[in-house]
């Protein structure tokens, strides 16, 4: 394609250039937050003091899609041991949480928000164990930045403001909800100050006290009381009992590049998958955004998510082999036969495995489940002069999460239960000191032995949608770290395929002409942000998107 003359970019997919440093890069969702992991790196800090204080501050700053009553997930590259570890810090349901307890409250279906829906969250935890294992500052520092920002107050920005505003009946339905985040009964005017002191005062006990100030202390028991008088589930023995897993990830190899994911709980095997059934078309001579292109990215997802919607689970209720299963290769094979080049299927089920219930089971647990993640979370990545990458994503899950502030702490609690189903025989269903569906996903990528890129694209279930359009962007189709991430996306859900503006007329015509169900989509979707390696020189290549206030930047 030409390249454009009206913008300073030298591509038509961005709109800015890549961000280019030596000594150490930030890219998250905020500028506040960018800064602040910047003033870490040139202070000596590592990648991963950087990203924990990002993320402590954007747990302030950027309210409907992250907070300490959140999630965490993270992939950390160790320059020194030149391996690669993940961690899980999702927090688990409550012991009470049966399903005989939500018979009895004559639930029929998973309540999307509210106090039922709340699970330990495992964001301190995450913070804890990411810098107790690879960290070089003490938590009191780390949370320092976001101390200021929750007390002094800080200048909300217009995207952020706007989905505050969107959100307003779900905050005002409660009224200490109310009270913390409709200061004057709205959402904060862009340009407005928002301060949480009482949240400034909680990460100040965690600050001092770590992460068993949170669940073993104070706030556990600030939590717990205020459950009770809701009459939730939680109670101090989950939180005394939760702990954030140390695991290995899971990778398939993409034309030679080696892809590393998360396993379940959540959904990285879906985006391996997804790219293992794409690697057999050749999407280069199809060309970018292309009907052909999109109709197999279409497809691919379909069986991905028939699959996802079968055994996307706590792993210790899926059988191990059936991870191995979907992320093979063979497998991939069998399943690209099934897709029609000018024809999209009606429908795909998941692949037959042993021990696991009827694709009827799946099928209504899956319907149970489509559509409650708006996808409000926040992806960040760093990266330090020695080396060492962090790829990491928190959440509240849905909007301002359960829309349940925890009494005086200022804490807004996830509502990441609601990705259980009540279907009995899923392998997803309700169950005591049980960890949900989950669709958070940072991702890492190798080339040769070597870092090459760390990123992620937020979005509930458009992560792996989004994570494959990135990947495929840079390595079939030339892009860098920016376009990547900016160029148009689609996505497929329950409504049928949304696709950006730039998506042009023809090929959503074409689309239709192949049986899918084409809209325009009414925003953008997720929010990616990424650092690449030049492994001949060794510069870190930042890359934040438009769709979000993201800044990448380095030193």
């Amino acid at each position: 394609m030409p390249r454009p003359g009206d913008r300073p970019a030298a591509n038509i997919h961005s709109t800015r250039s890549a961000v280019l440093a030596s000594h150490g890069m930030i890219a998250t969702s905020q500028p506040l937050a960018s800064a602040a992991g910047l003033r870490v790196l040139q202070e000596g800090g590592n990648a991963i003091d950087a990203a924990v204080t990002a993320a402590a501050v954007l747990a302030v700053v950027e309210p409907s899609m992250t907070g300490i009553g959140g999630d965490l997930f993270a992939i950390v590259y160790d320059a020194k041991t030149k391996t690669l570890r993940a961690l899980n810090a999702s927090g688990r349901s409550a012991y009470a949480a049966t399903p005989a307890e939500f018979a009895r409250r004559k639930e029929t279906r998973m309540p999307s928000t509210g106090v039922l829906t709340v699970t330990v969250p495992g964001v301190v935890e995450g913070w804890s164990e990411l810098l107790s294992k690879y960290g070089t500052l003490p938590m009191s520092r780390v949370v320092a930045p976001a101390i200021e920002y929750a007390k002094n107050g800080y200048p909300v920005s217009e995207i952020i403001s706007g989905q505050w505003k969107s959100s307003e009946r779900k905050l005002a339905s409660d009224p200490v909800t109310a009270a913390t985040f409709l200061p004057n009964g709205h959402a904060p005017a862009p340009g407005e100050i928002f301060a949480n002191p009482k949240l400034a005062a909680t990460l100040e006990l965690v600050g001092k006290g770590g992460r068993d100030a949170f669940y073993k202390g104070s706030i556990a028991r600030a939590i717990v009381a205020d459950m009770k008088k809701r009459d939730g589930l939680l109670d101090e023995r989950d939180f005394a009992e939760h702990k954030a897993d140390w695991i290995d990830p899971i990778s398939t190899t993409y034309r030679g590049f080696d892809v590393y994911e998360l396993p379940p709980n959540t959904q990285g095997f879906a985006v391996l998958e997804m790219l293992n059934i794409l690697e057999g078309f050749d999407l280069k001579s199809m060309g970018h955004n292309s009907p052909e292109y999109l109709h197999a990215l279409i497809e691919a997802k379909r069986i991905a998510f028939a699959d996802r919607a079968a055994y996307l689970a706590d792993p210790s209720f899926v059988p191990p082999t059936v991870l191995k299963t979907l992320i093979s290769k063979e497998y991939a094979a069998a399943r690209r036969k099934e897709i029609d080049p000018q024809h999209a299927a009606e429908s795909y089920k998941p692949g037959t495995m042993t021990g696991v219930p009827s694709t009827g089971v799946i099928a209504e647990a899956e319907q149970n489940f489509t559509g409650r993640d708006r996808g409000d979370t926040i992806y960040m990545t760093a990266a330090d002069g020695q080396g060492n990458f962090i790829s990491l994503i928190q959440s509240l899950f849905s909007d301002f999460g359960s829309g349940v502030v925890a009494g005086d702490t200022g804490i807004l609690l996830h509502n990441r239960g609601a990705g259980f189903v009540l279907t009995p025989g899923s392998p997803d269903q309700i169950g005591p000191h049980k960890r949900p569906l989950h669709t958070l996903i940072p991702a890492f990528v190798m080339k040769d032995g070597r870092p090459w890129l760390s990123f992620g694209v937020m979005g509930g279930d458009h992560q792996a949608q989004g994570h494959t359009q990135v990947l495929v962007n840079m390595i079939d189709f030339g892009m860098n770290v920016q376009e990547a991430g900016e160029a148009a996306r689609i996505n497929h859900g329950a409504n049928g395929v949304q696709v950006e503006s730039a998506v042009p007329q023809a090929v959503r015509a074409a689309l239709i002409q192949r049986g899918h169900k084409v809209t325009q989509s009414v925003g953008a979707y997720g929010g990616y942000q990424g650092i690449m390696l030049d492994q001949r020189t060794g510069v870190l290549m930042g890359g934040s998107d438009v769709r979000k206030d993201g800044l990448a930047i380095g030193w």
